[in-house]
């Protein structure tokens, strides 16, 4: 494509981006989907460029004030992620002058909300629970892109095969430190061509969300529950631990989500998951599973703070009224997932935020009112499931996951057993 056009793209797909009224990642695949002549090259010079406008977005507003021409298009020029080579015959000399200029200024001299490029309600939530030091590392973990985690499917294949296998496809790729199952890959390298990916041997899933399913140390033969599946990441990790024997639920209220695990499912030669959409928290299924189940993991509806690597948009999208509407029903699902559980069953509690509020503060509250849940330590939870260096991976008796401590997504998980 030529310059010139794909500069204009990238201006056309900011433009929709920084509406802010849907998420990110549907925009630009809704986007390539419009423009299905754009080469691999080329939808990643735009998807980076957009990303890399979402993360910081008030310092790149600030420094463009100096351009003229369209915000979206000086914002594109400072932003730039693709080949430098791909903007010749688009940018003439002055605006190329100009952003030489720009890029060379030192953002150490910006006021600090011009270099953390957080909304101040979030930053002052992040810097009370961190302290400065902690506070400025997470902020330049968040602004690098988030590495390529796979989850190896043990029904089918061992971690050291598949890693000869990337291997010999020149993929670099080295163990997680933590997951027995993870593996770290190096770049983006283009999975669902790949003759391991279709034979259902492996599955995208970032290191910390493996380690919640190892919390919930599903065995064969059990009756587990996953309450909030979504699409379904955790279900298939939880049904592989399970040797697909047993039976696993995954309820969610979108059955569009559901949908997006039965293709996923198929792949993974999994027999023992069992999808199946619910109306709300309180649902009659749910009802009819009372005191039956052995284990229940409620991943459960939240900010999604702690994903902000990938999906850098959210912190512009939440907002603290959003959050507490998000506690409450964290902890009604919560409560209503509890029910689930027989005499010494296991209860976990996560979610992908990094915010006490939705983290800590719940879990406290539902262990104040549920005496007959006992708590259990996450490092003895996780030691015991193989998990390497399980001390590096908590906060008191929680699972506490930072992008700059951990190399992960932020996480969090606290995990009970009924009396």
């Amino acid at each position: 494509m030529h310059p010139t056009a794909l500069l204009d793209l990238t201006t056309e797909l900011l433009r929709a981006v920084l509406r802010l009224d849907s998420p990110a990642d549907g925009i630009v695949s809704a986007f390539f989907r419009k423009h299905k002549n754009l080469g691999p090259r080329e939808r990643h010079a735009l998807a980076e460029t957009a990303y890399a406008v979402l993360r910081r977005r008030p310092q790149l507003q600030h420094l463009a004030q100096s351009g003229s021409g369209a915000l979206e298009r000086r914002l594109a020029l400072l932003a730039w992620a693709g080949d430098s080579n791909q903007l010749r015959g688009a940018v003439g000399p002055n605006e190329q002058t100009w952003r030489t200029q720009v890029r060379e200024i030192d953002t150490a001299g910006l006021p600090e909300k011009l270099r953390h490029n957080l909304p101040d309600w979030l930053a002052g939530a992040l810097k009370l629970q961190l302290g400065d030091d902690d506070f400025w590392q997470l902020v330049a973990a968040m602004d690098q892109s988030a590495p390529l985690d796979l989850r190896v499917n043990t029904l089918k294949a061992k971690r050291e095969d598949i890693l000869k296998e990337l291997q010999a496809l020149g993929v670099q790729a080295a163990a997680t430190p933590h997951s027995p199952w993870g593996i770290r890959a190096a770049g983006k390298p283009a999975l669902q061509k790949l003759a391991m990916f279709n034979r259902g041997d492996v599955e995208v899933q970032d290191e910390g969300s493996q380690l919640l399913a190892l919390l919930v140390d599903a065995k064969r033969g059990e009756m587990v529950v996953d309450f909030c599946a979504g699409a379904g990441g955790k279900t298939l990790a939880l049904g592989a631990a399970m040797r697909s024997t047993g039976r696993l639920y995954a309820f969610d209220v979108s059955g569009h989500r559901l949908d997006a695990l039965k293709p996923r499912m198929a792949r993974s030669g999994l027999s023992n998951v069992h999808p199946a959409q619910i109306v709300h928290e309180r649902d009659e299924r749910i009802k009819r599973l009372a005191g039956k189940i052995d284990r229940v993991l409620v991943d459960a509806p939240c900010s999604g703070l702690g994903t902000l690597r990938r999906n850098p948009d959210l912190k512009w999208r939440q907002s603290p009224q959003a959050v507490a509407e998000l506690q409450a029903k964290q902890t009604a699902i919560l409560d209503s997932a509890a029910r689930l559980l027989k005499p010494g069953g296991r209860l976990v509690y996560a979610t992908c935020s990094l915010l006490a509020d939705e983290n800590e503060k719940v879990a406290e509250a539902f262990g104040a009112a549920h005496a007959d849940f006992e708590p259990l330590q996450a490092a003895e939870v996780l030691g015991k499931a193989q998990v390497a260096g399980a001390e590096a991976l908590v906060q008191g008796p929680y699972l506490r996951l930072w992008p700059h401590r951990h190399a992960t997504d932020g996480f969090y998980a606290a995990v009970w057993q009924r009396r």
